[in-house]
């Protein structure tokens, strides 16, 4: 990787989209710190330390990068962008006026963009109306109930149309770096964001579960265990990743020959690759969102996890704090919601694919072509075979999404080492480096092709 940064870099071309690429990344953060006008700082700070052992937020906070811990103006950060690019391709299926779009080349795609952007800005208002009243209500514009009805109006009114228009800058500057930068802006943005609160949560978890302090009576044995246990969890999970990301299952395809005029072409032999992990981290983010979104709703009208009500319990269940806790049977009961979110994660799986990969249109291309997959007749028989092959590698792409999002959520039951990287966040990190070191080695080689003929 970093090889292939060092030669990138030597290309005046691919330099200049990689310094573009890092400007908008400085702008990010930049504006990650800018507070939303009329925010008082102390509160915020004593809101977000009793929410800090919130999943939940703690979840939103890793996508946003800290910035909806600061109520800064980029607090919503692209999380409307990405809701709204899923519904769009939901929506694809369900209406044939949005498929024929899909299909209709560059314009239909471009259209499709312009109606994602309205839905982003769309699903912008709303969050941010819901956040503004919610924090609001909890003192983080001031004394609300002294304000004027017009004060509070405008209060709250500033903070939506603020927090709307980050959003809206985001999305326009990761468009921007796809179209002059490298890679795809909006993943990059969101990478970003994630790795910003790494170092942070990592020093939080260095001083809990190694540091030597005189209150922990931590043995300079335990503190070196734990270190390299902790080192060893993080290495595995990339690892195994970096593995469920690349792995592919190649269906051969033979093309018959042909009389073409009065030359026989065809005979060649090509392969359908189905990726492992076909849905990527889509399944994931739906599973915890689903689960996840009850929780910040109602932790902004006071209602907690544990607070002793009944839907306090409910909460507790939906809540990944509370699951693979051994210290008593009672708590330890509520790891029933991991199996709740195990089935969402795998009926995520199976449901996201159906919708992104066809076996029938598949199928009925290769016929159309005159290919066969060896060992299977055309039609029917190789839709059913292609149909029965997805089922397998969905299944298995499904357990490898649910390792690695068990594993943070184990270790933070049992020890206790809760970090808002987790499983999902590290799936973003090593899809989206991947993705983007592959598109810098194209890019060198289509330079390599242009030198070659201009020669």
């Amino acid at each position: 990787m970093f090889k292939t940064l060092q030669n990138a870099l030597k290309v005046k071309d691919i330099r200049k989209k990689l310094l573009y690429t890092f400007a908008v990344l400085i702008v990010v953060r930049l504006g990650s710190q800018l507070p939303i006008p009329g925010t008082d700082e102390n509160v915020i700070a004593s809101l977000m330390e009793s929410f800090n052992s919130n999943d939940a937020f703690s979840f939103f906070s890793a996508f946003t990068g800290g910035s909806f811990e600061q109520m800064s103006v980029f607090a919503l950060s692209i999380t409307p962008y990405i809701t709204s690019s899923i519904i769009m391709q939901l929506l694809t299926i369900a209406i044939p006026k949005l498929e024929e779009m899909q299909k209709d080349g560059e314009t239909g795609r471009k259209k499709i963009a312009e109606i994602t952007r309205y839905v982003t800005v769309g699903l912008a208002l709303i969050e941010g109306l819901a956040y503004a009243i919610g924090f609001g209500n909890q003192g983080v514009f001031g004394d609300t109930s002294s304000m004027t009805t017009g004060a509070y109006f405008i209060t709250i009114f500033v903070a939506v149309m603020t927090m709307t228009a980050g959003s809206a800058i985001l999305m326009w500057l990761g468009e921007r770096v796809t179209e002059n930068g490298v890679g795809n802006g909006i993943s990059i943005i969101l990478l970003i964001n994630i790795v910003a609160r790494i170092p942070d949560d990592l020093v939080t978890l260095f001083e809990s579960k190694v540091m030597i302090t005189d209150t922990n009576g931590r043995s300079p044995l335990g503190a070196v265990m734990a270190a390299v246990i902790i080192i060893a969890v993080i290495v595995a999970i990339v690892a195994f990743v970096v593995v469920l990301q690349a792995g592919v299952r190649k269906i051969a395809v033979q093309y018959a020959k042909k009389n073409q005029g009065r030359r026989l072409v065809g005979g060649n032999s090509s392969h359908i690759p189905l990726k492992v992990n076909t849905a990527g981290v889509i399944p994931v983010i739906f599973a915890s969102s689903l689960m996840q979104f009850p929780v910040i709703i109602s932790s902004l009208f006071g209602s907690t996890p544990g607070d002793g009500t009944i839907w306090g319990k409910v909460l507790k269940l939906l809540s990944s704090n509370y699951w693979f806790n051994i210290d008593s049977l009672k708590d330890f009961a509520y790891t029933l919601g991991f199996v709740i979110y195990a089935v969402l994660v795998v009926a995520f799986a199976y449901f996201y694919t159906s919708i992104t990969f066809n076996p029938i249109e598949v199928a009925n291309n290769i016929k159309r072509q005159g290919g066969f997959i060896p060992g299977i007749r055309p039609g029917k028989p190789t839709e059913d075979y292609l149909t029965k092959m997805l089922n397998y590698i969905i299944f298995v792409g499904a357990m490898g999404l649910l390792i690695v999002a068990a594993v943070p959520i184990i270790m933070s039951g049992i020890f206790s080492a809760s970090v808002s990287f987790g499983g999902t966040s590290l799936i973003i990190i090593v899809g989206v480096i991947l993705d983007t070191m592959s598109k810098i080695e194209s890019m060198m080689v289509v330079r390599n092709y242009k030198g070659f003929l201009n020669d």
